[in-house]
This record gives C-alpha cells, structure tokens and sequence, in this order.
C-alpha cells in the first residue's frame, strides 16, 4: 500500500466509527450503551488528533475523557436507579420543542457548510500540522494557545463544568432521616465543661 494512502485510509475509518458512534450515543435506547458508545467515540477521535500531530491533545482526550468522565457517566447511570420506562411516557410532549431544535442544529450546520472558505495554505498546514511551531513542542504549543490566546473561555469553561459539577450532587443528594451527621459549628463553639466533668475523688475511694 502507497505510504501516501495509509493516512487517508486512517482518517476515514476514524472518522466514520467516530460519526457512528455519535449517531448511537444518541439513539441507543440503553443509557448504558450510549456512553459505551460515546467511550468509543472518544478513542476515535484520539485516533484523529494523532493523525495530526497533536500528540499531547490525543492522551489528555483518552486520560480524563475515556478514563474519568466517560467512565464516571457510566458509573453515575448504573448507580442511580432511575426508571427510564417512566421518564419515556412524558417524551411525546417534548417532541415539537425537539424536532424544532434539531432542525434549528440541522440548518446551522448546512449554513456552515455551504459558505466553508478555506484557507490558501490549507492544504500545507494539513499535510504538515506541526510546521508552525516546529520550535516548540506539541505541550507547549497547546499550552501558549490555552493560557495566552484563550485564557478567558478557558477560565469561563471551568466555571461550567464547576456548576455542573455542583448542580449534578445537589441534583442526586437524598436528605435521610436517623442517620448522624457532624456539626462543624457546634464542635468548634463547644466549650470544655460542656463536654469534661473534672471530679475530686479521695483517696482509697472510687467513683460511684
């Protein structure tokens, strides 16, 4: 096979089992599946980033994504007991505001297709991604984009996921009765003869 094929070759099987797994991320019936899917949409599109020379994006995708939030999904929707049955039968009133969204998403997408301009050098910079910082590293190339072009969004970014991360334990939190709770406040305000009686016993006597 012509050594100018192989990468071709690649980018099509990624990119088709990325574009399948998606589509089943979201019609799969079972929530399970779907994040089995989405996992392995994940590793395909590591599979993509290599191919461009982003090494360093292609591990942080497969080290956090596929090993801690894809996995804490799948964990969360087998530990929570949620019946999925139920929540369906209210599906078909959400069916107009869904169709409308999607159609809304579908024209976006054909809006952006349709008016694509590329670039002169495209094709160099997609032959050669890493000609631009050949001095610097694929690390630190990431690295100046994120904490010097796109501080901001990134800052704002980890805002979102610190909200979602609240909104999801306030979301699954259960309030039960009977079970002991420690009270911070009332450990650190308690004084010392609320909680230690100091007696004088005598001498060959003990305590009744």
């Amino acid at each position: 096979m012509n050594a100018e094929l192989i990468p071709a070759v690649l980018f099509y099987l990624f990119a088709g089992v990325l574009v399948l797994s998606a589509m089943m991320v979201v019609a799969s019936r079972n929530p399970v599946h779907s994040v089995l899917f989405l996992i392995l949409a994940f590793f395909n599109a590591a599979g993509l980033f290599l191919l461009l020379g982003a090494e360093f994006a292609a591990f942080i995708l497969v080290i956090v994504y596929v090993g801690a939030v894809a996995v804490l999904f799948l964990f969360v929707v087998m530990m929570l007991d949620i019946d999925f049955e139920q929540l369906r039968k209210g599906a078909w009133k959400s069916l107009p505001v869904g169709i409308l969204v999607g159609l809304v998403l579908v024209s976006q997408m054909v809006m952006t297709a349709v008016n694509w301009q590329s670039l002169p050098t495209a094709g160099s910079s997609i032959l050669s991604p890493a000609a631009r910082h050949a001095a610097a590293t694929n690390t630190q190339a990431v690295g100046a984009i994120l904490y010097t072009d796109y501080v901001y969004p990134f800052q704002i970014a980890g805002l979102i996921l610190l909200v979602a991360m609240i909104g999801a334990i306030v979301l699954t939190l259960r309030d039960r009765g009977g079970v002991l709770r420690q009270n911070i406040n009332s450990q650190i305000t308690r004084k010392a003869s609320d909680v230690v009686e100091v007696r004088k016993v005598q001498k060959g006597a003990g305590i009744s």
